[in-house]
């Protein structure tokens, strides 16, 4: 029998705990905060291992940044406004246009370049993509919104905190791993676990956040199935086509897990204070579940599938 993989446990744990403790303006802050500096050390970290070569030759990969950035803002976003017509009847104006909003939004950063660590895959190309993707998200989901559902209002959004939070640590990292990196890389499971904790945190402080602002309130259990059920077959489709379309042009395995990660995903850290500044405030709420209820979705199958990937890895190796 198997042994249940505790990356997997933890995030479970987190989104439960999230939902049911109605931790205090205090404990939010500090598990905010303390999530901040995870990330920033993570970042970091990454900037240490990684070697300057793996880096450029990441950044150089035309075809896995392409495909990325195809899947993010252009399949997704395809896909977003083929289905709004049809899930407005179903699911209300409110939550159809959450999902639309979805389809507009960036990759995440820390679990897509995370998860492809811990799958073994590019993660040089990884770090590049997703930061780039968060970077032009700050233009490109305002103009989106603005062009496809009529709000008016859009903002770019704060692109200091990418610079600062993200990409300083990062490349004080790849400054320092000349004479550090050696010693870092010695210490692949310690790092692993670094990077599993860091995702479990940032579930903890998003649902916490979710649940003090009162965001699950007036949602009935038929419509919570039918979110559930939508985020699952998009989530499906999005991880068929970024997986078969990298192996069809051939870009290599560690290419293929990063297109994989950083192509399937959407950013709730981003994507919540956009809307934020983007939308009315009545209308956040309803806009704002879809997000919260796919990027659960997308950790947890994500991390199931990194981990597996990664063991398949493990195993070649030896």
């Amino acid at each position: 029998m198997k042994r249940i993989d505790p990356f997997i446990v933890g995030i479970l744990l987190a989104f439960a705990l999230g939902l049911l403790w109605p931790a205090p303006d205090g404990v939010r802050t500090g598990i905010s905060w303390a999530g901040d500096v995870l990330v920033a050390i993570l970042f970091f970290l990454y900037g240490l291992r990684l070697r300057t070569s793996e880096v450029l030759a990441g950044l150089t990969n035309v075809k896995v940044q392409g495909l990325i950035f195809a899947s993010t803002y252009i399949v997704f976003p395809l896909i977003g406004l083929a289905i709004h017509p049809l899930l407005t009847p179903v699911l209300g104006e409110g939550f159809a246009n959450g999902f639309l909003y979805l389809a507009f939004l960036p990759s995440t950063i820390q679990s897509s370049v995370t998860f492809t660590s811990i799958a073994k895959g590019d993660t040089a190309a990884a770090v590049c993509a997703a930061t780039f993707s968060n970077v032009i998200g700050m233009f490109l989901t305002p103009l989106y919104v603005l062009i496809f559902m009529n709000i008016e209002g859009a903002s770019a959004g704060s692109i200091s905190s990418v610079l600062t939070q993200l990409l300083l640590p990062f490349f004080i990292g790849q400054i320092l791993q000349i004479k550090l990196g050696d010693r870092i890389r010695k210490y692949p499971k310690q790092l692993k676990v670094y990077d599993q904790g860091t995702v479990v945190v940032i579930v903890l402080g998003a649902v916490l956040d979710s649940t003090a602002a009162n965001t699950w309130d007036g949602v009935t259990p038929l419509q919570i199935v039918v979110l559930i059920a939508v985020s699952c077959v998009l989530l499906a489709i999005i991880l068929a086509l970024t997986w078969y379309a990298s192996a069809w042009l051939k870009v290599g395995r560690p290419g293929q897990i990063a297109v994989l990660m950083c192509g399937s995903k959407k950013s709730l850290a981003t994507g919540l204070p956009m809307a934020q500044a983007i939308f009315p405030a009545a209308l956040i709420g309803p806009i704002a579940v879809p997000v919260i209820i796919f990027h659960q979705i997308q950790l947890l199958v994500c991390a199931v599938i990194a981990s597996r990937l990664g063991r398949e890895e493990s195993d070649v190796a030896r």
